[in-house]
């Protein structure tokens, strides 16, 4: 972990979550250099191990057995991790282009993102094909048809004849089983060229066993919805086209000006751009001009010592550098479909079941690098400490970002509870409601504020998601964002840093506030121990503004996105959420709520937005200042995914205590779905209470919207409580 004391003075960003960089990661985790902000740059939140992909192609092994989760890697190395897809490197501004978000700046810079098997050259195959790289995208694919094929049909035709290719379709065929058809198209002469010969022969007679079909002379010419054309024309029926033939870089490689060989970065033995000496590149992506080698995961694990050893001497300016030298050869173990294998080195052929598990153990060795990280033990207590303090730490729990950093909503009550009521005539309404109301012309104008703890390195994304959670507050009253002041608290970094983390924040800002209609007209920062956003935020409103005092008996309540925020963080923080769930949750967070309370404020009678009290806490708020009760079914109640399996672990925000002082006053079976309506929320969904007879059609225009919105409950008559059905 970083000290908060050292400034931030360099950025080293990576670009991709191959196998090199995922080892770096682990590595710099146990001990980061002071003073370095490290970003990781990768289209999703996992990255698939190539080692065991045909295993998983078998059926040998489910998805996340080969996943090596980044957002968990990620937390553990103190990195960023920016969900996106790089597209080109301005090297005189060592920026990083990822679209829709500004620029990544670097000041050192690392490439490992992998290749491609896609071969636009063949005519269809784009548009009727899948090729085995990228793998995660070749991996959903392959589900999605492995799935449907139980009961339709299941005939598969794999482009290239090389190890992969030949491993993938013995996979395929125990996959799919007898009845299925799976071809081999090779376009040279002969396939398996590259491997020895008795490895060559033991293959073919493990094709031969299986009933694959391999050929040999027969390039492919075009691809179909449902066959492959040969050069010759003749069609090899596919419901399923795999392309395993390619070794294809990534286009935007050739507009950097970096040194390339057949489109490859080229380095050196430093693993350094012979053109940039700011920027290294490692694994498939990376052309070794001292030693070049074919692509394979072997060369790229053995390269991250040095990669690290390097990054390290470029970043601190101390020490040697040190040069890589792979070996000529490596042990090969090819899968051959069901759990046996062929093992092929230095022109030595062996195989059979016990290959097959020297293979698995290998693999699982190296998934367990990741999928058990080692623990941090976090820094003792000094000897002499005020008393108290042992006890609040002992809780086991830190301390949650977003609004899982709240203080709990009875003691934020017991602390206003002595403000004066407004002496201003046109103060319409002061603490307590969403927002206050001001008399503006005609019409009406609200202002609110909120700032959130950093629960994400990258900050960009954090001022996305706070604008969206501060203008939470103008949406429930049903007003129109206007205005806009930030509130930035930078943790200590260099003038350089400093600019460009304010950049990042203040676009993120911008494009959220613009979008909603409102300008950002100002604000204030500061250093400080850690990140902060906040936003003061006025709206607009041409009528009264909508309270929580307007809910009838009848009235149906509406709820417009998911709730389980609080609890992902939180499990996030432990390292216990899987990457694909965070990653939704993030997502769900950045989502504004402008067009949902477009649809609702015509109707409401009352609403409000959730956020750090929880549904529950929110929900008796509304209750109280209408004088009503309500009942909710806890089936009916949208929740994240993943939300619910980590309540069930035990799992939970540091502010979810204090928020469970509501169910005083609640009927409720605890659960662990229960207790997600405790669970505090950041940029949480409006809650809105709606004529009964309107409910259904409201829902429908939510939902054609894209909102992930139900209804969960009815106001009903009697004093302010809440009773969970389901």
């Amino acid at each position: 972990m970083q000290r908060p004391d050292i400034p931030l003075t360099r950025d080293l960003v990576m670009i991709g979550g191959g196998h090199t960089h995922a080892l770096v990661l682990r590595m710099w985790g146990m001990n980061p250099i002071p003073g370095v902000r490290l970003t990781l740059i990768n289209p999703g939140p996992t990255a698939a191990y190539s080692g065991m992909l045909p295993g998983l192609v078998a059926g040998h092994y489910r998805r996340e057995e080969l996943e090596i989760d980044l957002v968990q890697l990620a937390r553990f190395a103190g990195a960023r991790l920016i969900l996106g897809r790089a597209e080109g490197i301005d090297r005189a501004a060592r920026t990083v282009t990822v679209p829709e978000r500004p620029p990544v700046a670097y000041d050192i810079l690392s490439i490992d993102i992998g290749i491609s098997s896609d071969m636009p050259e063949i005519p269809g195959f784009t548009e009727h094909a899948v090729p085995a790289k990228p793998l995660d995208a070749f991996a959903d694919a392959w589900g999605s048809f492995a799935e449907a094929a139980r009961e339709g049909t299941k005939r598969v035709a794999v482009i290239g004849g090389g190890v992969a290719g030949v491993e993938l379709a013995l996979a395929a065929r125990h996959r799919l089983g007898p009845s299925s058809e799976v071809t081999v198209i090779e376009a040279e002469a002969e396939a398996l060229m590259l491997i020895a010969q008795g490895s060559r022969r033991r293959l073919i007679e493990h094709l031969d066993k299986a009933g694959v079909t391999l050929l040999t002379n027969a390039p492919a010419a075009r691809i179909h919805a449902d066959s492959v054309e040969l050069a010759d024309g003749t069609h090899i029926a596919s419901d399923f086209t795999l392309g395993a033939a390619g070794t294809r870089p990534q286009d935007w490689l050739r507009d950097t000006g970096l040194d390339l060989t057949q489109g490859f970065v080229t380095v050196d033995k430093t693993l350094r751009s012979l053109t940039d000496p700011a920027i290294f590149a490692a694994g498939d992506i990376a052309h070794l001009s001292h030693a070049p080698r074919p692509k394979a995961g072997v060369y790229a694990v053995r390269e991250a010592p040095f990669l690290l050893r390097n990054l390290t001497v470029a970043l601190t300016g101390k020490g040697r550098m040190r040069g890589y030298s792979p070996q000529r050869d490596y042990l090969k173990l090819i899968s051959t479909g069901g759990k046996g294998a062929v093992a092929d080195r230095l022109g030595l052929t062996l195989h059979g079941a016990w290959a097959w598990r020297w293979k698995d153990r290998i693999d699982r060795r190296f998934m367990r690098m990741f999928q058990s990280l080692p623990e941090m033990k976090p820094t003792p207590l000094p000897s002499r400490v005020a008393d108290g303090v042992a006890e609040e730490l002992g809780k086991g729990k830190p301390l949650c970002g977003g609004c899982g950093a709240k203080v709990g909503q009875a003691d934020l009550k017991a602390a206003l509870t002595e403000l004066p009521a407004p002496s201003r005539p046109d103060v319409l309404t002061g603490a307590g409601d969403d927002a206050a109301v001001l008399a503006h012309g005609t019409g009406q104008q609200v202002m609110t504020t909120d700032h959130v703890r950093a629960f994400t390195e990258d900050p960009w994304l954090l001022a996305r998601i706070t604008a969206v959670h501060a203008m939470g507050d103008v949406w429930a009253m049903g007003a129109r964002p206007q205005a806009a002041l930030a509130q930035v608290i930078l943790p200590r970094m260099s003038p350089a840093l400093q600019a460009r983390t304010l950049a990042e924040i203040m676009d993120a800002a911008q494009r959220t506030f613009a979008g909603a209609g409102a300008d950002i007209v100002g604000g204030h920062t500061s250093l400080g121990a850690e990140l902060t956003v906040g936003f003061t935020v006025t709206g607009l409103s041409g009528k009264a503004a909508i309270g929580q005092s307007g809910a009838r008996p009848g009235d149906a309540l509406i709820l417009t996105k998911p709730v389980g925020t609080g609890v992902i963080l939180a499990a996030e923080m432990a390292r216990a959420a899987s990457g694909r769930v965070v990653a939704r949750a993030l997502a769900s967070m950045a989502r504004p709520q402008d067009r949902a309370s477009a649809i609702l404020s015509p109707h409401a009678r009352a609403m409000t937005d959730l956020t750090g009290f929880g549904l529950a806490g929110h929900l008796l708020g509304l209750l109280d200042a209408s004088g009503v009760a309500a009942t909710l079914d806890l089936c009916a109640l949208p929740v994240l995914d993943g939300a619910e399996a980590l309540s069930a672990a035990g799992h939970g925000s540091t502010l979810l205590p204090a928020n469970r002082a509501a169910s005083a006053r609640m009927f409720y079976t605890e659960s662990p779905r229960a207790d997600l309506l405790f669970d505090p929320q950041t940029a949480g969904g409006l809650l809105a209470a709606v004529p009964g007879e309107v409910a259904d059609a409201l829902l429908a225009e939510l939902l054609e919207a894209g909102e992930q919105a139900a209804i969960i409950g009815h106001v009903a008559e009697g004093a302010p409580f809440l009773t969970i059905e389901g």
